[in-house]
This record gives C-alpha cells, sequence and structure tokens, in this order.
C-alpha cells in the first residue's frame, strides 16, 4: 500500500464475465496473503474492493463468489462511470498505478503515447496485457532467455489449447475485440507513426518468417500464424529492453497449433468470411450479433460452462536460438537451441486472473525490482527483474524446461 490509500486492488470492471473470474482470484491471493503474513506494512492483510457501474451486479458477483470461496473480509463496492482510457487518465492523474487485461495494440500503444510521461512524473506504472496470452508469451520470451546458457536472439511460440469432451468455450467479449481491432488496424500505423518507435536491431541471423498456415514436424499437426497481440507486446518489451537496459533484442515469431487438414479446412473458410465481413461496418454487426453462428459455437454471448472450463488447457512451447559464450553474434549461425514451456488452466477465464492478480502483487510486493521510474509498460518491461514467474509457477501457470540448451 502507499500513500495511505484505502486499497491494495480495485477490481474495476468487476461485473463482466472476465471480471468475476478475477475478483475470485483477488479473495483467493487475499486469503493466502493473510495467512501468510508476507510482512506488508498493514500486517499482511490484502485491502481490496470491486468497481463497476452497478452496486446490484457487483453485490451479485460477490454473492457467487462467496457460495464458493470464505471471504476473511467482505470487499467493499466502489461505484465508477469509466471506461478504457478514463480509467487510465483518473489512475495517472490521482497517482495510483493500473493493470488491465487489455490485448488490443491500439489501446495499449495510444496510453503510452498520451499518458507515458505523465504516469513517469507521478511516479505510477500502468501495465496492460497483464492477462493470457501476452503474459505467458512475454515472460515466456524471458524465461526462455535467462535459461539459455549464451545470449538468446531468436524464439518462436506454439499455443496448444485443449479440450475435454464438454469442448471449447469463450465469452464473445473476446471476439469483439477481435472483431474492432481488426477493423481499426490502419489506425494502428498512424499511431505508431506519432510515437516514432526506434527500430529494434537484428541480432544474430535473421529469424524466417513462416507462411500463414504449415505442418510441423514436432507437433504433427499443421500451425498457422497467432493472430493475438503476442507479437507487438514482446517487440515493445524487447524495444524497452535494448533501449533502457543495453540488453540484446530477441526476435519473436507466434504461431498456434490447429489440428490435422480438417480443422484447416474449416478454419481458413471462417477466417476468410471473418475478414471479408470486419472491412464493412454491415459485415462487422452481423458478427458481433451473431458470433455463435460465425465462430462455429466457439464464442457465445453466454460464455463457457463450468465444465468447459474444468475440461480446458493451454499449452505454450518455446523453440529458441542464439549463440554460446565467446561467440560472434553478427557471423555465423546460431549453435545453441533450447526448448521451453509454459502450461496452465482454462486460459481465458482461470489463467487470465491467476496472471492478472500475480501481477498486481509483483506490483504491490516487488517494489525494488520494477522499472525505477513509473511510465507505460509492457509486462515484460515492467517485471522482467520482479519475481513474478516464481509467483505463477506457485498457482498454476507452471514454467519450465524441456529441453537444455544444446550445442
Amino acid at each position: 500500500m502507499t500513500g495511505g490509500r484505502a486499497y491494495d486492488i480495485v477490481v474495476f470492471g468487476a461485473s463482466g464475465f472476465t471480471g468475476q473470474f478475477v475478483v475470485e482470484e483477488v479473495a483467493r491471493a487475499a486469503a493466502a496473503t493473510e495467512a501468510a503474513g508476507e510482512g506488508r506494512p498493514c500486517g499482511g492483510r490484502l485491502r481490496w474492493a470491486v468497481a463497476g457501474r452497478s452496486s446490484e451486479k457487483l453485490q451479485a458477483v460477490l454473492e457467487r463468489a462467496a457460495e464458493r470461496l470464505v471471504f476473511h473480509r467482505q470487499p467493499e463496492i466502489l461505484m465508477y462511470r469509466f471506461f478504457g482510457e478514463p480509467v487510465v487518465e483518473a489512475c495517472v492523474e490521482n497517482g495510483a498505478s493500473c493493470i488491465d487485461i487489455s490485448g488490443e495494440p491500439q489501446f495499449l500503444e495510444g496510453m503510452y503515447l498520451k499518458y507515458n510521461e505523465r504516469a513517469a512524473e507521478k511516479g505510477v506504472y500502468v501495465i496492460g496485457s497483464c492477462g493470457f496470452d501476452s503474459i505467458p508469451a512475454d515472460m515466456g520470451v524471458l524465461y526462455t532467455r535467462d535459461k539459455l546458457k549464451g545470449t538468446l536472439t531468436a524464439v518462436e511460440s506454439f499455443l496448444t489449447v485443449k479440450s475435454g469432451p464438454e469442448g471449447l468455450g469463450a465469452h464473445d467479449g473476446t471476439w469483439k475485440s477481435a472483431v474492432y481491432g481488426l477493423a481499426d488496424e490502419a489506425n494502428l500505423k498512424k499511431l505508431r507513426k506519432q510515437i516514432g518507435y526506434a527500430p529494434v536491431p537484428v541480432v544474430g541471423a535473421k529469424l524466417k518468417k513462416r507462411g500463414f498456415m504449415f505442418y510441423s514436424p514436432e507437433f504433427k499437426e499443421y500451425c498457422m500464424t497467432f493472430m493475438g497481440s503476442d507479437g507487438s507486446v514482446v517487440k515493445r518489451t524487447q524495444r524497452y529492453l535494448h533501449t533502457e537496459l543495453q540488453q540484446t533484442p530477441v526476435q519473436y515469431g507466434a504461431y498456434m497449433t490447429v489440428g490435422g487438414l480438417g480443422s484447416v479446412i474449416k478454419l481458413m473458410f471462417l477466417g476468410m468470411l471473418f475478414l471479408l465481413l470486419v472491412k464493412f461496418n454491415f459485415g462487422r454487426k452481423l458478427l458481433t450479433k451473431y458470433p455463435e453462428f460465425f465462430s462455429a459455437g466457439c464464442f457465445t454471448k453466454k460464455g463457457p460452462t463450468q465444465k468447459q472450463m474444468d475440461g480446458t488447457s493451454f499449452t505454450m512451447t518455446f523453440f529458441g536460438e542464439g549463440y554460446s559464450e565467446g561467440q560472434d553474434l553478427q557471423n555465423g549461425k546460431p549453435n545453441v537451441k533450447i526448448c521451453t514451456e509454459v502450461k496452465g488452466p482454462e486460459p481465458g477465464y482461470i489463467a487470465t486472473p491467476i496472471a492478472m492478480v500475480q501481477a498486481a502483487l509483483s506490483l504491490l510486493e516487488d517494489t525494488a525490482s520494477l522499472p525505477k521510474q513509473g511510465g507505460v509498460y509492457s509486462p515484460g518491461a515492467a517485471f522482467s527483474k520482479t519475481k513474478l514467474i516464481d509467483r505463477l509457477n506457485k498457482h498454476g501457470v507452471e514454467f519450465s524446461v524441456i529441453s537444455k540448451p544444446e550445442v
């Protein structure tokens, strides 16, 4: 806690579909923190509250959580009528750090352009992409780098999501983010031009780009380019680590496994239809009105059932290459390889709350290991020196080395 504030953590948007699972995870963390003591200034207590636009909905979320958990202390309900940017602005102006799970590059980089300098002046941290899939991707690259004896220069990640008999399920809020994110892609280029990013140098052999769809001998199934924000998040981290800390930047490619030929045909058809419709206002209305139809049942307005979540898990596998100690990074081929992985429970509504809450606790407890200056950061930039990976390992999102470095 800082500056005598009433709360350590406030869960904004707690009545949303993902928010209700974040509330449960914060309650677990609060109970664990109180039991352990953890040497906090307030005697081990984690003081927290839930916030949103409807007190009735917030109360319902707390009642639902209370059926599954025992609250050591009932959190308070706060009323907010802000969205997105106003939340960031309010936090910065009032000297409160802010973490969210937004994965839209336009929003994340827009907040950097508008609020980075002010956040630095205030000494607060604004950190987006603190859920699945960017925490596993961004921290996974750093974990792979730290486990390689030598200099890591390139990494490819492959996401695999497995489901049980009930199949996969997701809430249509994620679907809407994808629709509006792709529709606004042209503005992202203008935004980055305004920011004036310094180019990230390519060190070592250049990582070859794969085709959009390809067969992987390692996984013995087809894979495709991952369409999420991981690439942009990791690049922001690597730019920061290179520019501010003079570390060797790592090239990165993100992919996901999709299965056999039948899955490829199905995905290609749905993908082409999606890309066609998202270009037009009428098409976007159709996509957001009928998410279940256009996603072949994966995204629904009700979200996944508990059985679907219980039967789902993810694995993100990282193949890294680099140069052993003493080797010239600019001449010759990489001579050392490593394979690591991050695995965990259902990604959207179990792993995401875990990642978000542990990131918040790192922000509260690992203050000496954060960047010296406040600002708007990607997860890897903010948490590269903290205990976040150790915290995640203890809460079911596990980082491990699959094959040791091979020369």
